[in-house]
């Protein structure tokens, strides 16, 4: 971050991203820690998983982030019977009887994939290509998604039934998974004052899709100290209940722990957070800051954690 350039580069993506903060909050209200981890996700290249009850404004947050944004915006609405075609696209014949490809909603830059465990196992993996790979598959041929792509993902977390909990191998594919709490008080009253009035506020675009790929570029060239790179890994490698670094919470709690990926995720999120802060270079807070929406989704409880009542963000809260 020696150089001239990539100093000035991290100013930009820090105004750019008090810009979209000014926007973003036109329309919602509070969330700021939701927010911050929404367009980190974004700034890094991530995918993110939201996780709240009904009424919190998830697909308005998303809705109101693609707004703000200069992209194209998909919002595919999750059901029992929609399948994988509906969502890559397909071929179908002309009128000279010739095989063409018709894209599906999953060809732009942000998908908001709204109730994501409403649909069967074989429908949610026809996104994990796209989220992997920036590419679908449709009758054995490959077509490119363009640049930048992200999921953002709405998922219900009281309702079970009718729904199909996702598998480890997509949830670990998301950067993320943010929580959504209710309001505070002073909160949800100003969501009331502002939104049973007849006025509707407008959200200006301030970054282009051109910026935010030269920003995801910036983030992967911030130096990181041995010593937050070690914190990391080390971090990942507690949550694993057969590990040598396996603390008594990990042993008696956790089933099975986080992957590589988490720790990638946990340094390039913290590469972010320190440019988001006016910083050239992360530090272990700038992991800690980070790490329950990282590990959350990628480690699971055992039956005596679960009988005991101990939540996965204890756990992970622990460990940090």
């Amino acid at each position: 971050m020696n150089q001239v350039s990539d100093v000035a580069a991290a100013e930009a993506l820090k105004t750019s991203y008090e810009k979209l903060r000014a926007e973003i909050s036109k329309v919602i209200v509070g969330q700021d820690d939701t927010v911050r981890l929404l367009l980190t996700a974004i700034f890094c290249q991530g995918h993110c998983l939201l996780v709240g009850v009904p009424g919190l404004a998830k697909t308005l947050l998303i809705q109101t982030i693609a707004n703000a944004l200069d992209l194209q915006f998909n919002r595919i609405q999750f059901t029992p019977d929609l399948m994988p075609s509906d969502i890559l696209g397909s071929d179908t014949l002309d009128n000279e009887r010739n095989f063409r490809f018709i894209k599906g909603p999953i060809f732009a830059n942000i998908i908001l994939a709204d109730e994501i465990n409403r649909t069967p196992p074989k429908t949610q993996s026809a996104l994990l290509e796209a989220m992997q790979e920036y590419a679908v598959t449709v009758a054995g041929k490959k077509y490119p998604l363009s640049r930048p792509f992200f999921v953002l993902a709405t998922q219900n977390p009281i309702e079970q039934e009718g729904t199909y909990p996702l598998p480890e191998a997509q949830l670990d594919r998301f950067m993320f998974m943010v929580t959504l709490d209710y309001p505070s008080y002073q909160e949800e009253l100003n969501i009331v004052k502002a939104t049973t009035n007849d006025h509707k506020p407008t959200v200006n675009k301030v970054v282009s899709g051109e910026e935010i790929q030269a920003f995801q570029h910036l983030v992967r060239r911030v130096p990181v100290p041995d010593n937050v790179v070690e914190y990391a890994v080390k971090l990942v490698h507690k949550t694993r209940p057969d590990g040598d670094l396996a603390t008594t919470d990990t042993k008696n709690y956790l089933e099975w722990g986080a992957g590589p990926r988490a720790s990638q995720n946990l340094i390039l999120a913290a590469k972010c957070n320190a440019l988001l802060n006016g910083k050239y270079s992360p530090d272990i807070e700038d992991v800690r800051a980070v790490a329950l929406a990282v590990l959350r989704h990628r480690i699971v409880r055992n039956f005596k954690a679960e009988a005991e009542g101990i939540s996965v963000n204890e756990i992970v809260k622990r460990l940090i």
